[in-house]
């Protein structure tokens, strides 16, 4: 187990090396800088766009902007936001979290190109219906000798899209916090009977298909993030009198390189921080990855631009916001320095130090309530890429062996399923941001068209 774990290590660190850093930031500063900030112009726009103001019942497509944006969201804001930031932090130190703002600037723009394209260039299932992801604009915009690209894309989203990290760390935060303190946990059978619990709940709403996932998710998301919010507000009142110098500190320790806990990769300079911050920040927001793009390209709409606008809203509520608020939880009650946990339990360390007795037991609703959303609709982004590989009438089979992967993830280490997924995350990436930096020039003419159309109105 310990060879599988250090070769999977030696593939994630590879697959995240400098190639992948330069066409997922160097090509979303591409795309921030070719279309000159346009749509960050346009934010009250999206927001209008989100709320329905625009909604019409005859445009094309399955769920509203509003369905689309939370069934992007159940799957990104998980435990990315929670153990994502402090692995990041335990790791990299505060400096990791500035880099994971950067990535998520970025990826506000990269999104926008994205969910665009994804209604731009929507293709047909074999079964004849509408859809929206990389693998369709790859094909509908590029032409069909780019197949290869779409092929690795889906390919390596059959594994991307696979929930074990989020169930890994799930499981490891009812253990910690529930039932070790309880003195009920049994070793591999208590991870197996969670295990099987969350392979039983997620087959009752993925089994539904597009339209379950998307009305439990629009339920699920708002209220998650609410109720994390508040809880981190808690924790910020109580060190108040810190919060100033650890988010200067943020800033300051973005250009150091010091590590502070675990192998400094990259020799240990400054560049390993930024990977660090990008690569957790890509993990958290999957902006470039080219998830999110299969949940809006199913939005119900004929102006791409709409679509792009409200995707972009995705990173800066997932990490500008949900990541920056569990840093400073972590930051300003010392836990970052004086825990030896990693990954959920220092968060829960850091909500039990300010908040006794009910902070890890809200934190615990947070995390069941994020990872549980979570697994629907990764669900549904691993059975697109089944169906365009093999053909719709057999996208089903793919739940089948999402299911039983939950129990793998259950019952596996942390290192071994953060590195599987890193892997396959980066695999989905080059042929997205490939595609997306080629077809860009399409994206600014349909953006400038919509804004001046927008003006007149």
């Amino acid at each position: 187990m310990n060879k599988i774990d250090n070769f999977i290590a030696e593939m994630a660190s590879v697959a995240w090396g400098l190639p992948l850093l330069i066409i997922l930031i160097g090509g979303g500063l591409y795309l921030l800088i070719r279309i000159k900030f346009l749509p960050f112009r346009y934010l009250g726009h999206a927001i209008a766009v989100l709320r329905g103001k625009y909604d019409n019942e005859s445009d094309t497509g399955e769920i509203t902007h509003f369905q689309a944006l939370m069934t992007a969201l159940s799957s990104t804001v998980g435990m990315g936001n929670i153990a994502g930031v402090a692995v990041a932090i335990s790791i990299g130190g505060p400096g990791a979290m500035f880099w994971m703002w950067v990535s998520a600037v970025i990826g506000m723009s990269t999104k926008f190109f994205t969910a665009t394209l994804a209604i731009l260039y929507r293709g047909k299932d074999s079964e004849g219906k509408i859809q929206g992801g990389p693998m369709y604009f790859i094909i509908e915009g590029l032409g069909r000798k780019w197949m290869p690209l779409a092929v690795l894309f889906s390919v390596a989203g059959l594994v991307g899209a696979l929930p074990v990290f989020n169930v890994n760390q799930l499981t490891q935060a009812i253990n910690d916090i529930l039932l070790k303190p309880a003195g009920i946990y049994n070793g591999f059978q208590t991870d197996l009977i969670i295990g099987l619990v969350l392979a039983a709940i997620t087959s009752v709403v993925i089994l539904g298909g597009l339209s379950r996932i998307s009305k439990t998710a629009s339920k699920m998301v708002p209220g998650m993030v609410i109720l994390y919010f508040l809880l981190v507000l808690i924790i910020l009142i109580v060190h108040i009198d810190v919060v100033p110098y650890y988010f200067k500190l943020i800033f300051t320790d973005a250009f150091s390189a010091n590590f502070y806990k675990g192998d400094a990769f990259l020799g240990g300079v400054i560049g390993g921080i930024i990977l660090l911050g990008i690569r957790r920040g890509a993990f958290s927001n999957e902006a470039g990855i080219g998830t999110a793009p299969m949940a809006h390209g199913a939005a119900k709409t004929n102006e791409p631009i709409r679509e792009g606008l409200v995707a972009m809203l995705g990173p800066a509520i997932d990490t500008l916001i949900i990541c920056t608020l569990t840093a400073l939880a972590i930051l300003v009650t010392g836990v970052w320095q004086s825990s030896d946990a990693n990954g959920v339990s220092l968060t829960a360390s850091a909500f039990e130090e300010s908040i006794p007795i009910f902070g890890k037991f809200g934190l615990l609703a947070c995390i069941i309530t994020f990872s549980i959303s979570s697994l629907f609709s990764y669900s549904y982004y691993g059975s697109k890429c089944m169906s365009f590989l093999f053909g719709d009438k057999n996208k089903g089979i793919y739940n089948y062996f999402y299911i039983i992967s939950i129990l793998v993830g259950a019952t596996t280490s942390l290192s071994m399923m953060i590195n599987l997924i890193d892997t396959f995350f980066a695999l989905m990436a080059v042929p997205t941001m490939t595609a997306t930096i080629i077809l860009a020039p399409r994206v600014i003419k349909a953006a400038k068209i919509y804004f001046e159309k927008l003006k007149k109105d």
